[in-house]
């Protein structure tokens, strides 16, 4: 009878995984800032809410197809400086350059800001496959729940950072020689140089050289065709379902994401540097429960604590549903209305971060070496789809129903997912890649 391995644990893993973390921090001090106000630079000149979701999904669509082949073409690279880093030294400052501009682009036209819109993704996305690849790339398959609880506190300080601290930045004049004083800008460029700054950390400081399976040969290069191939047509559906479940988590997610800003403004009455504080709550939310939901899946199981989380988010959405029919009448202090909102989200980010922290180790169990980054793209593919799907969706239904009816089909959607992982039976973290 053989001996059971000893479980690993994080010990010698933290520091490596906050260092790989600065790659997923630009993402979080970027989204939250991009998702609050471009659908209100957008308003400026677009009236239908249907039409502004519709305009947000087509950065999706660069990344629906970007993700996955740089996530694929990552797998087959090789550099002095790893597989994963020449994109991320690249494609991110790049990002960040286009991220700065959008603001005056919003100022000028329509077609300007557009155009500034697709450029920041094209660059944005193309990166964000090789940034999330990398942290598997160095970590061992049975700890990566936690390290990527760690990774996504990273994120919930990004997040903190962006919609917190720099959103306020937004209520600040800049003089303008054209426009004269003008608000809305500021930060967008502060959070630029952020970025640039996490990428030279995370150049200096991590050696992707030296990772978990650095002394696997590159020389396992699989077609990605075949390895599609190989994914799909396993026995074992737990990828496919994971993949189902998640697309629909995340039309549930990102309908109601571009809209809350304007929530906040138009129903809830705050100002536009406040806009972004909602989407902080869910921040703050994963600054702090991101860790301690990958122990807790640990413990427990992945499976079972994202089924429970979805649980959680459904009932949440229903709460913040009766919140908008209830506490946003005359009479009713806008002061309370405001704080139980954010109360709402910092809630339902404590089981948003659970679900996403655990999701992604649970694919990555079921990946090896050689296509790591084609399971993440996979990820990618489908969570980009849902980000095309749901807000032309869910602004619809703002139009014709109000905003109410943008919580109650996110709910509905959670569920749909809660009842798919109920067929996964594979990515725990003892199953073996």
């Amino acid at each position: 009878m053989s001996e059971k391995k000893p479980k690993k644990s994080m010990k010698g893993y933290y520091l490596t995984t906050f260092l790989i973390g600065l790659g997923f921090f630009t993402m979080g001090l970027m989204d939250p800032l991009y998702d609050t106000y471009i659908p209100i630079f957008l308003s400026r000149y677009i009236e239908s809410n249907a039409l502004i979701g519709a305009i947000m999904t087509l950065d999706n669509v660069f990344a629906i197809f970007l993700i996955p082949i740089f996530s694929a073409i990552s797998d087959r690279t090789e550099t002095r400086i790893g597989r994963r880093m020449p994109f991320i030294v690249t494609l991110l400052p790049l990002s960040a350059f286009a991220f700065g501009l959008i603001p005056f682009a919003a100022l000028s036209s329509l077609a300007l800001l557009i155009i500034l819109i697709f450029v920041f993704n094209i660059f944005k996305q193309s990166v964000r496959g090789p940034v999330v690849a990398l942290m598997p790339d160095m970590v061992p398959g049975e700890i990566r729940s936690e390290a990527n609880g760690v990774i996504n506190t990273m994120g919930g300080i990004a997040a903190i950072v962006g919609t917190i601290g720099l959103a306020q930045l937004m209520n600040v004049k800049l003089n303008l020689s054209k426009y004269g004083p003008t608000d809305n800008i500021l930060a967008y460029p502060f959070a630029s140089v952020l970025v640039i700054i996490a990428v030279i950390l995370l150049f200096f400081f991590v050696k992707e050289k030296k990772g978990a399976h650095a002394e696997k040969s590159v020389e396992e290069k699989i077609p990605i065709i075949k390895s599609l191939k190989q994914i799909f047509g396993e026995k074992d559906k737990s990828a496919f379902y994971i993949l189902l479940s998640l697309l629909f988590w995340f039309i549930g997610y990102q309908g109601v994401l571009p809209f809350v800003g304007k929530y906040s403004v138009e129903i809830l009455k705050t100002s536009s540097g406040s806009a972004a504080l909602a989407a902080g709550m869910v921040g703050v939310a994963y600054a702090i429960f991101a860790i301690p939901s990958g122990l807790v899946a640990h413990k427990y199981g992945r499976k079972k604590t994202i089924r429970t989380s979805l649980v959680g988010l459904i009932i949440v959405l229903v709460l913040i549903f009766a919140h908008s029919v209830i506490f946003t009448t005359e009479g009713v202090s806008q002061t309370l209305r405001m704080f139980l909102f954010w109360a709402l989200m910092f809630v339902f980010g404590i089981f948003w971060v659970s679900v996403i922290t655990n999701s992604f180790p649970m694919l990555w169990q079921m990946a090896d070496y050689a296509n790591m980054g084609i399971y993440t793209g996979l990820y990618y593919f489908f969570s980009q789809l849902a980000s095309i799907v749901a807000p032309p969706i869910t602004g619809g239904l703002i139009d014709l129903f109000g905003y109410g009816a943008l919580f109650l089909f996110a709910a509905a959607c959670m569920l749909v997912a809660f009842f798919l992982m109920s067929k996964v039976t594979r990515g725990e973290p003892e199953d073996l890649t």
